[in-house]
């Protein structure tokens, strides 16, 4: 594991004389990777600069394509900046999976010509962990970055473990991406989530807008996957995302999963689209397209939900707060007579409203999507990852979620209602990044886009 270390005026010498008396996993500081990454100070006692931009003296910065064998520690008051372009690509074939352990701040600027690229070497799901944040980290920015193939179980040598992040016991894979810190702010937008072996998402803490996304193929059905994972001590603005083929939920949303002390999370979820979502747990009826629990009092409208199994639904026992929630109006629609009969009123554990637009018959309301195949042999509850037996096909990045004209989904939407950030969420650390192409110039404010009065998500 290779833990980062950037105080200005460092010596290359004295450096690795620290890391040598450090224990094992401690690997020498990464002064190693001046050579591949172009992160050198360039002389200047102010800054650090590169071809793109200029950064504050101190900053750990990646501009070229970088290969992981071991995990990367990002500790508490550092920040690691990641060029547009780069890619970085964590090899499988490791004793321990590689992971990105942001204690500090992390900053991805991409752009959608030059994306910024999570990857593996063998293009598998569970090859490498994740991006695993932790309970200092203040700044995470994913803007324009493709994150896939991660989820790998941690080992008692991993730096999450070590760490006490994300998981106390070993019992299962990690997510592609967490956040804990409740006081902290992160923003995924316009980034490409998919082929992750567990969930895309977890938040367990933290101040964010999650907005533009894809998150594609999330899961699998043996330990499941959610691909938006909320619990307590959060506040999310979550709209104009796309959520096709996540095996249990696309939305788990919850209260649960923190210390009694943090704050009830409050979030505002609307205009997303959700595909194929929830087929995996057809035997104990859980999972499908929206689940919420342990007091959950999200605003959740605008939604629309296409051939996923059930529509929203809670526990009997500790579902949403309904006094304090808003859940209608979405849209919901199928396909198949089973996906009327399982959004149907009166259908287990479902909420129901009749301010709904639902399927009444199979085929009934469909939306016309511009461009999207669904499995002629769609089984919503198939339980396998087969299309051959109805589980949905991979995700095709030339499909086009957005609405035909004469869509009966295109009005019946609400905008009465305020998001958590109307403002914007402020990152100072991308305000004291100077650009030198105005190619690359990104904004310091992240905000969710204002409310529209259709169903679904529009990109």
């Amino acid at each position: 594991m290779k833990k980062i270390n950037t105080m200005a005026g460092m010596l290359l010498a004295a450096a690795t004389a620290m890391f040598l008396a450090s224990c094992e996993n401690d690997n020498i500081n990464p002064y190693d990777y001046i050579g591949n990454n172009g992160n050198a100070n360039q002389g200047s006692t102010n800054v650090i600069k590169t071809t793109v931009a200029e950064y504050p003296v101190g900053s750990l910065v990646w501009s070229n394509d970088t290969t992981l064998s071991e995990s990367v520690e990002i500790p508490v008051g550092t920040s690691l900046y990641i060029e547009p372009g780069v890619t970085v690509t964590c090899k499988a074939d490791v004793q321990v999976p590689v992971e990105v352990v942001v204690l500090g701040n992390l900053y991805c600027l991409g752009t959608a010509e030059k994306p910024v690229t999570f990857t593996s070497d063998c293009k598998k799901p569970e090859a490498w962990g994740g991006i695993i944040c932790g309970y200092n980290s203040e700044e995470v920015v994913l803007n324009h970055v493709d994150i896939a193939y991660a989820g790998a179980t941690p080992t008692e040598s991993s730096a999450s473990f070590q760490n006490k992040l994300f998981k106390t016991t070993i019992d299962g894979g990690v997510p592609a991406f967490h956040f804990c810190n409740v006081n902290g702010k992160f923003v995924i937008a316009n980034s490409f989530f998919h082929d992750n072996y567990n969930d895309q998402t977890y938040f367990t803490g933290g101040n964010g807008v999650i907005a533009g996304n894809i998150f594609a193929d999330s899961g699998n059905a043996a330990d499941g996957g959610e691909a938006i994972n909320v619990k307590a001590g959060c506040k999310l603005d979550v709209a104009n995302n796309v959520i096709y083929n996540a095996c249990t939920n696309a939305f788990k949303l919850s209260n649960a999963g923190n210390s009694e002390v943090v704050p009830l999370t409050d979030m505002t979820v609307y205009n997303n689209t959700i595909v194929d979502c929830g087929w995996r747990r057809s035997k104990n009826k859980k999972g499908g397209s929206v689940w919420v629990e342990k007091a959950a009092r999200p605003v959740f409208v605008n939604n629309l939900c296409y051939d996923s199994r059930f529509g929203l639904k809670q526990p009997k026992q500790d579902g949403a707060d309904m006094e304090h929630s808003r859940l209608t109006p979405n849209y919901y629609y199928a396909s198949t007579a089973t996906g009327v009969e399982q959004m149907a009123k009166g259908a287990s554990l479902s909420i129901w409203f009749d301010t709904d637009i639902k399927s009444a018959t199979a085929g009934q309301f469909d939306p016309l999507f511009k461009l999207f195949k669904q499995n002629a042999g769609m089984d919503i509850n198939c339980e396998v990852d087969d299309p051959d037996k109805g589980a949905p096909l991979a995700f095709d990045k030339a499909w086009n979620f957005d609405l035909q004209q004469g869509s009966p989904a295109l009005s019946g939407g609400v905008t009465d209602f305020a998001r958590i950030f109307p403002n914007g969420i402020p990152f100072f650390g991308m305000k004291r990044v100077n650009f030198l192409d105005s190619a690359n110039d990104q904004n310091y404010y992240f905000s969710a886009p204002l409310p529209q009065p259709r169903f679904g998500a529009w990109l």
